[in-house]
């Protein structure tokens, strides 16, 4: 029969306890790998989903990655503007009243067309004038048919001859004179020389464009000279840019431009500088920098504000709208964006945000994703709002 000391009783004792702590230990700790490896496998599978009705009363914009320039630039500002030969005033040649206004603010016009009548005794008496001249011209020209037959035949003197030349030539030189001015006045000289008389006269688009200001009212005398109406063509309207004088070196003909109009918030137009100032203005002290706009959209009027940008580099990096990305903590996401159906799915990957400019950030992500990827163009801070909502929504 074995005994057992004390000593030895109690030290079995408390190798039996610490077995059954460090079971308990291991089990635990098991457990938490487990948990641990559970967690791991869900962190940033998060996505937030839309219905179709939420997605079009949101107004998600979707679109690919995109290539824009962020960097290497001058910032411009300035206004639209028009060439000298694409505005017009139109004014009549002498004082007459307004009989009859035939266009509004806004109309287009072609050239040549009739946009107003005026009338007034004076109108009325150069065509007499004309009319009373055109007679003696014709009285002149049979004098002097006369006169030269019988100077040629012996019978006529010299002097009486040479009278009725010289009074045919003056009578032509006035009905020449008298001709020009109805032509002025858009009157064809041939109506009045079968005797019709014209008590209103058209007055005439000199250009093709649209109507921009009325300065007159029906029954109104205007003056020689007194502008009518403003006509202004924007086909050629362009951007005329001020750009600063230590910007002025970096600047060439040819370079590209980008710039907004405040009519048109969030679209950004494109130009090109077709050529550059050789002067300074002095306040402030810059150059006149006018860009030709590609493709120009509809809506463009000129004295509009311009906001733009000179590209002196063409460096170009991915980039998405500022309201496009979100961020958490220290990192930075976007969405990428995939139909599920009739419904969308809204999955948060990690970009690095670079620079920004007008609203546009250059990004890198940090997943290997296709071309074909598209991103979320907005909204971004309530989809992330949506996906966390229910301790994250959705996960695959």
């Amino acid at each position: 029969m074995i005994h057992l000391s004390r000593y030895t009783k109690y030290s079995f004792l408390i190798l039996i306890i610490f077995s059954f702590f460090s079971c308990n230990e291991n089990t635990s700790k098991a457990e938490e790998t487990e948990t641990s490896k559970e967690n791991k496998e869900t962190i940033h599978v998060k996505e937030a989903m839309l219905t179709k009705n939420q997605f079009e009363s949101l107004g998600i914009k979707i679109d690919t990655l995109s290539k824009r320039n962020i960097s290497g630039f001058v910032s411009a500002n300035g206004q639209l503007e028009v060439p000298p030969q694409s505005e017009a005033t139109v004014t009549t040649v002498m004082g007459a009243n307004v009989v009859k206004i035939l266009v509004i603010e806004g109309d287009q016009v072609s050239k040549g067309e009739v946009i107003a009548y005026v009338s007034h005794p004076d109108i009325i008496e150069i065509q007499t004038k004309y009319l009373d001249a055109f007679t003696e011209k014709r009285l002149q020209e049979k004098e002097f048919a006369r006169q030269e037959l019988l100077y040629n035949e012996g019978v006529g003197s010299g002097e009486t001859f040479q009278r009725a030349e010289a009074a045919l030539e003056s009578s032509r030189s006035r009905v020449k004179g008298l001709r020009s001015k109805l032509r002025l006045l858009h009157l064809n000289p041939k109506t009045i020389e079968e005797g019709n008389i014209i008590q209103q006269i058209p007055v005439r688009s000199p250009i093709e464009g649209a109507i921009e200001q009325v300065n007159v009212k029906t029954g109104q005398y205007v003056a020689s000279q007194t502008s009518m109406f403003e006509i202004v063509n924007t086909d050629h309207v362009h951007a005329d840019l001020m750009v600063f004088e230590k910007d002025v070196a970096k600047v060439e003909v040819g370079q590209n431009v980008t710039f907004s109009v405040a009519s048109k918030p969030g679209e950004e137009i494109e130009a090109y500088i077709i050529s550059i100032s050789k002067t300074f203005e002095q306040d402030p002290k810059a150059v006149h920098v006018h860009a030709e706009i590609k493709d120009k959209p509809q809506g463009l009027i000129p004295g509009m504000y311009v906001k733009g940008r000179i590209h002196i580099e063409n460096r170009q990096s991915l980039a998405l709208p500022e309201e496009a990305i979100f961020r958490d903590g220290e990192s930075y996401y976007a969405f990428t964006a995939q139909e599920e159906g009739e419904d969308w799915s809204m999955r948060p990957v990690e970009i690095i945000k670079g620079e920004v400019v007008n609203g546009w950030v250059s990004v890198k992500i940090m997943e290997d994703l296709p071309k074909a990827t598209r991103f979320v163009q907005n909204n971004a801070y309530y989809l992330d709002a949506q996906m966390n909502k229910d301790e994250g929504g959705h996960s695959h």
